[in-house]
């Protein structure tokens, strides 16, 4: 197969390898993360994770900067309501996150490519699945229709 034909590949369901962005709390779905690469449970490689303190820091920017750089699927995930280390930080996300997927809709973006889920630190196999469950679905959606800029950072100075 030559390199055309890989590249063709990657754009088409079948050969269709989903980029997927997971920002995890350190205190529950990162250590559910851990977890679940410690007792070897298997998931999609193809996720990029990003640990954040808590699910709360997490702005919406963040998520429409993901897609506006061809992520093909975000995910966030926290403590269980109720159970957040800084008290609150979930129910906040949990408020603010309810925008999104309108927001996305509204912005020719299937909504069905962002989700917020609850993990704790012992949920490894959950978090396996998890990831295991929103890679189908994001495959089944096929590859972002926004081009790819991953790497770019630009600096603006004024």
């Amino acid at each position: 197969m030559n390199n055309t034909q890989i590249e063709k590949n990657k754009n088409t369901k079948e050969g269709f390898k989903p980029e997927i962005l997971v920002f995890c709390c350190n205190w529950c779905s990162y250590a559910g993360a851990d977890l679940a690469g410690v007792s070897r449970f298997q998931y999609p490689p193809n996720i990029r994770i990003v640990r954040v303190m808590c699910s709360g820091r997490v702005e919406p920017v963040f998520i429409l900067d993901a897609f506006q750089r061809g992520i093909d699927g975000v995910l966030i995930t926290g403590c269980h309501i109720g159970d957040c280390h800084y008290i609150s930080g979930n129910e906040y996300t949990r408020e603010r996150m309810k925008h999104i997927k309108p927001l996305l809709k509204n912005l020719g973006i299937d909504a069905r490519r962002f989700d917020l889920h609850w993990i704790s630190a012992s949920e490894g196999k959950q978090f396996a699945e998890l990831i295991r469950n929103f890679t189908d679905n994001i495959q089944k959606l096929g590859p972002s229709n926004i081009p790819k800029k991953l790497g770019k950072i630009e600096i603006i100075c004024e």
